[in-house]
């Protein structure tokens, strides 16, 4: 179960009225006010709080969200009490009934007092830090927690289907639309991905009991360049050895999009992928090259196909040659900790 001391400080829904005198003195540099809408009694030290938090950094004119609760997913389930719930918050929160919200607010300089160098770097001392917590539900018993929470995966699975459904439309959409524009032909595969098909290979078509050899390019749809091993700049020009088996031995696993499009291909060939965003990096994306939701496209050229037994030889070259590489990196290491230490 996540700590409060990290939502807390990680996250919160838009709340303007920073500068209010309604806020009252807390504990460790918190201020705090409660919104009272809900009914019954207060939460009892060992109950369970189903809540929705959200935080936001006041730079004095305007609040920029950190982080958002509602959008992780699984509902967030904690128990108040004195060991998992800091001091400071947990005088906060034993003062609200299920329905209340409250709103918490502290000092950068107060939250990063104790390790300054922790302080983001857009993070300005005199600014604050906002977090409001709505109590969602309250459980006297574990049991009573844990089945919510499991409740709330499955609704939430629902939901990500739904979503899911509706993006693979919008994916395609903005696929066809783009080929269609630019005059490309292409073959769309058993799970979406569609391949335009530049020089034709030769010998079968590749099946999921291949390892293939490839040069590739991905890009994003605005033409942002996000990974090459044919690009001196990305640092690596080895061919990528792409396993698409279910034995973990053999190589590297690829994008479900690519092992889809590689299914229309055969030795030689060169294509263009359009992969659709829920069979490349999803919702979630990968790093600030991807963001969520991203159509990609691939140049791909391949350069061989290979058995389990060729596979499974390339596999051993290329641990043996990451295993020198870490050897060479931790000699290097020892040389440059005894060189310094003679030096003294």
């Amino acid at each position: 179960m996540r700590k409060i001391s990290s939502f807390m400080l990680l996250a919160v829904i838009l709340f303007s009225a920073c500068n209010t005198p309604a806020f009252k003195k807390g504990k460790d540099g918190l201020e705090y006010k409660i919104i009272t809408t809900g009914s019954g009694a207060k939460i009892q030290y060992g109950n369970y709080m189903q809540l929705n938090f959200a935080t936001y950094y006041n730079n004095g004119t305007k609040d920029s969200l950190l982080n958002d609760s509602r959008s992780q997913g699984a509902p967030i389930i904690e128990a108040l009490d004195s060991i998992s719930t800091p001091a400071a918050y947990f005088e906060i929160l034993r003062q609200l009934r299920n329905g209340d919200s409250a709103v918490i607010r502290i000092l950068t300089d107060s939250a990063f007092k104790k390790a300054p160098e922790q302080m983001p770097p857009f993070f300005k001392k005199g600014h604050y830090i906002l977090t409001t917590v709505k109590i969602v539900n309250v459980f006297t018993k574990k049991e009573e927690a844990e089945n919510a929470r499991t409740k709330g995966i499955a609704e939430m699975k629902v939901k990500d289907s739904i979503a899911g459904i509706a993006q693979r439309a919008t994916d395609d959409k903005l696929i066809t639309d783009y080929l269609a524009k630019n005059n490309i032909k292409a073959v769309k595969s058993a799970l979406g991905t569609y391949v335009e098909i530049i020089q034709p290979g030769t010998g079968a078509n590749i099946d999921t009991s291949m390892v293939v050899k490839v040069n590739y390019t991905g890009k994003t749809m605005d033409g942002h360049v996000f990974d090459s091993n044919t690009d001196p700049s990305k640092g690596h020009l080895e061919p990528l050895v792409a396993n698409l088996t279910d034995d973990p031995s053999l190589g590297n696993k690829v994008i479900t999009g690519m092992k889809d499009g590689f299914s229309l291909l055969n030795k030689g060939a060169k294509a263009k992928l359009y992969i659709p965003s829920g069979i490349a990096y999803g919702k979630q994306g990968a790093g600030a090259d991807i963001p969520a939701n991203s159509i990609l496209m691939f140049d791909v050229e391949i350069l061989d196909v290979l058995d389990k037994a060729q596979a499974k030889a390339e596999a051993d070259v290329q641990m043996k040659k990451m295993q020198e590489m870490q050897k060479h990196y931790m000699d290097s290491l020892q040389k440059l900790k005894a060189d310094e230490a003679g030096k003294k």
